[in-house]
Formats: C-alpha cells, structure tokens, sequence
C-alpha cells in the first residue's frame, strides 16, 4: 500500500502554496526559454529543413507542450509532497528529485541546441539522453508517488516521438 501525506512515514517537503512554486517556476522558466529559442527559428531555418512525413504541422507542437508542461509541473509539486520522514527511502526520493531536475535541464538546453545553434546531430544525443532521463525519473517517482510517475508518461511518449523526429530530420538534411 502506497503511503500518504497523512502517513506519520510522510514528512511533506514544504507547504502546499511554496511547494506549487517549486513545482511551477522551474517547469515555466523551461518551457519560456524553449519558446524564446522556437518562435524565431519556425518560420525561417526550421520552414526550410526537410521533414518527415509524420512531421506535426507546426501549431501541434505549442499545445502539446502546454498540456505536458502543466502535467510535468503537477507530477513535481506531488512527488515534492512524498518526501519520506527518514532513511534509505528519504535518499531515493531525493535521487528522484535529481534525476526530475536532469531531466527538465535536458529538456531546457534541446530547444536552443536544435532552434537556436542549429546542431541537428548534438540535439539528438540531448533529446535521447531526455528520453533515458525522463524514463528514469518515471521509475524513481514510482515508490514515492505512483499518480507523480504516470503524470509523466505521455511526456516519455512525446519525447520518444520527438527523438525518432529528430533522427529523422538528421537523416534527412
């Protein structure tokens, strides 16, 4: 049985509104920074690279974003709510809380390393390594919070089409 935030084993992190902007500013701040390296490049160098045929029209991308980001900050605002009180358990959840912060840094340096430099094939080694991170912090979220760890499920499925897109478009050019 998964414990809870009334669970004595519990100890929560920080109250609910702090632990919402510890959750919150680090998840906007990444997804400001991706839109300011996007939103210049879309219609000049991105328009003119060749592109897959399962390549999303360009209006797809933005609303994806929003609704994972909102589901990527929900799933950091419960797992920061999770923290166990002591022990072995109490380092797992921090390795969960790196491994959470790894992988949104990750996210954070794919849009200029692909938009903003242009680098096709160091992109692809950034968003694979997203992909391996994401999928991590999934299964070190489990244990503490298991709704934490699904919240970002459709995130690892996105990234996983953003990496084959990726790929692709690296061939491709």
């Amino acid at each position: 049985m998964q414990a809870t935030q009334t669970d004595p084993a519990r100890v929560p992190a920080l109250r609910p509104l702090p632990r919402l902007l510890v959750a919150v500013l680090p998840v906007a701040a990444t997804s400001f920074l991706g839109s300011m390296a996007t939103r210049p490049e879309i219609p000049t160098w991105y328009a003119s690279l060749n592109k897959p045929w399962f390549n999303p029209p360009d209006w797809v991308f933005p609303v994806a974003w929003t609704v994972l980001y909102a589901m990527i900050a929900v799933s950091l605002w419960r797992l920061l709510g999770a923290r166990p009180a002591t022990g072995s358990a109490r380092r797992g959840w921090w390795l969960a809380l790196a491994a959470f912060a790894a992988q949104l840094a990750l996210n954070a340096a794919w849009t200029p390393v692909f938009f903003t430099a242009h680098a096709v094939g160091a992109a692809l080694v950034v968003v694979a390594a997203l992909l391996v991170m994401v999928l991590w912090t999934i299964r070190l979220a489990v244990p503490f919070d298991r709704p934490a760890a699904w919240l970002l499920a459709p995130y690892a499925a996105w990234v996983s089409f953003a990496t084959l897109l990726n790929a692709t478009i690296l061939r491709l050019n």
